[in-house]
């Protein structure tokens, strides 16, 4: 079997040492074919590095590299173009360190093309004296790439006056790439968030931004073709519908894809699943977008946006959606043309995010550090369809949890933020949820499924008993009548003096 290529970024390395190799030739060739100037947004860990690493080799002319790929009798091999490539690597916290990256780059290219720069300490110059005097010394126009374009500003999100700075920064290098365009044959710019191209591209308003573009949707990633073609014999006894639900899920208006990172470290460990990609980055920023704004955690569960909402967004005013979207927390699920234009529907892509993204929120709204006995309480609860031990369990959980979590994330009304807790426990667990269920009569707070048992549950503070009463008055669970399942009615009543469970009540539907 071909070597893993964990945490390999680099085209020539993986083709050289016989890595296993996804090939994604045919849409590089389209891409190019098709197109000079181009912007692509994905997650970390998604393979962007090792595409950038491609398509250098690629206009390098190293032919070698690419025998026995798509491309191999389409490309002229004839044609070797001068490639700048800028990627940013370390973590630059001040402006002086983030201009020292950018003067550390130009320099980089300067040695490996055999030129040099009049002077280093002007950005905008050196970089525009670089493309010119590459093209004039290698006779063919310059290819320009860049990996984590906007890494100067998200590694920064916390300080947002660096950040701007950073901000800065790059307009002066990016608008460099417009006013040299009678020099360049391509350009490509990779990264993890879409800034709004007012604040980062300026004047650069040619590319064409593929990041929802059906025809590159697999360009990064891999698909369940690719698990049962290039990995069959690494996946060999695996339970491949159990590896979909964990890892697939990543919806860029395509085929769906996987996170290379997952399944690689999934084959590496001998198939044990685990949260290998959510565990390479903390996502301390969201939460404290979270805490900020009071966010109704349900939400997540089918989130409704508008393209403009997850298109782009600006430094100084952050949005939750965005982020999570364009992080990979969130996925889209559904599109939908309505009156307004295009709306998504955004879920968590699969089972890890799902569980580890709530297992932090949890943290979060309880301040407890050890979840797991809770969690298993309540599975087994609800898996045998015992309600007085869940009620049980939940009640255990509110009476731990520190007064000063209470005062800090009211969210509107106590009842979102009981409803936050317990609909993150749940959706840590891994359930089947839908929050804010519609039916013909409203929207029900919450409903899980599970194995041969369906939960409708209905929350109130100071309801004095109403929680369950209403999910009679309005039949939600006429829906699910005729499904052959058992249905459980639960109503559950806050006390917002007491901070717990005043009322718990259910019957079967």
């Amino acid at each position: 079997m071909a070597k893993l290529p964990i945490g390999i970024q680099t085209f020539a390395k993986i083709r050289e040492d016989d890595y296993a190799y996804v090939d994604k030739t045919p849409l590089v060739h389209t891409l190019i074919e098709e197109g000079n100037y181009y912007f692509l947004a994905r997650p970390r860990r998604f393979g962007k590095s090792l595409l950038i690493s491609t398509l250098q080799a690629l206009f390098e002319g190293r032919k070698e590299l690419f025998t026995g790929l798509d491309i191999e009798d389409k490309w002229d091999w004839g044609i070797q173009y001068p490639v700048i490539k800028i990627s940013f690597g370390g973590v630059a916290r001040s402006l002086e360190d983030m201009k020292q990256d950018v003067g550390n780059i130009l320099e980089e290219n300067q040695r490996r093309l055999g030129l040099s720069c009049k002077n280093p300490q002007d950005i905008g110059g050196c970089f525009k004296q670089l493309i010119w005097e590459a093209q004039q010394k290698y006779g063919q126009k310059v290819v320009i790439l860049v990996d984590e374009y906007d890494k100067l500003i998200v590694d920064n999100l916390d300080q947002i006056e660096v950040a701007k700075q950073g901000r800065e920064v790059l307009k002066d290098l990016y608008s460099i790439i417009k006013d040299s365009d009678e020099y360049i044959k391509f350009a490509f710019l990779t990264g993890v968030s879409k800034f709004s191209k007012v604040s980062v591209f300026s004047g650069l308003n040619n590319l064409k931004d593929i990041s929802l573009d059906s025809r590159y949707a697999t360009l990064c990633g891999y698909t369940q073709h690719d698990l049962e073609t290039v990995f069959a014999e690494h996946l060999r006894g695996a339970d491949m519908e159990r590896v979909r639900q964990w890892y697939n899920g990543y919806n860029f208006l395509g085929d769906r894809v996987y996170n290379p990172f997952d399944i690689l470290l999934f084959i590496d460990s001998g198939q044990i699943f685990d949260n290998y990609w959510f565990a390479t980055g903390t996502p301390t920023f969201l939460i404290k977008l979270i805490r900020k704004n009071n966010y109704y955690i349900p939400k997540l569960d089918n989130l409704r946006v508008s393209k403009g909402l997850i298109d782009s967004y600006d430094i100084e005013d952050i949005e939750l959606e965005p982020i999570l979207f364009q992080s990979g927390y969130l996925s889209i699920n559904h599109v939908e043309q309505t009156d307004f234009g295009t709306e998504y529907s955004l879920k968590f892509p699969n089972r890890e995010v799902a569980i580890s993204f709530n297992d932090v929120i949890v943290r979060y709204l309880t301040g407890s550090g050890n979840n797991l006995p809770t969690k298993k309480e309540l599975l087994t609860s609800l898996k045998q369809g015992d309600l007085q031990q869940f009620e049980n369990t939940l009640t255990g959980v509110f009476a731990s949890i520190p007064y000063t979590n209470y005062v800090n994330n009211t969210i509107g009304s106590y009842e979102g933020y009981y409803a936050s807790v317990v609909y993150a426990y749940l959706a840590s667990l891994g359930l089947d949820l839908t929050a804010e269920d519609v039916t013909s009569k409203g929207r029900i707070d919450l409903t899980v499924k599970l194995g041969n048992r369906i939960y409708i549950i209905e929350f109130k503070v100071d309801g004095e008993g109403r929680a369950l009463e209403q999910i009679k008055a309005r039949g939600y669970h006429h829906k699910f009548q005729g499904t052959g399942k058992d249905i459980y009615l639960i109503g559950i009543d806050f006390d917002s003096e007491q901070r717990n469970i005043a009322g718990f009540e259910w019957e079967k539907g």
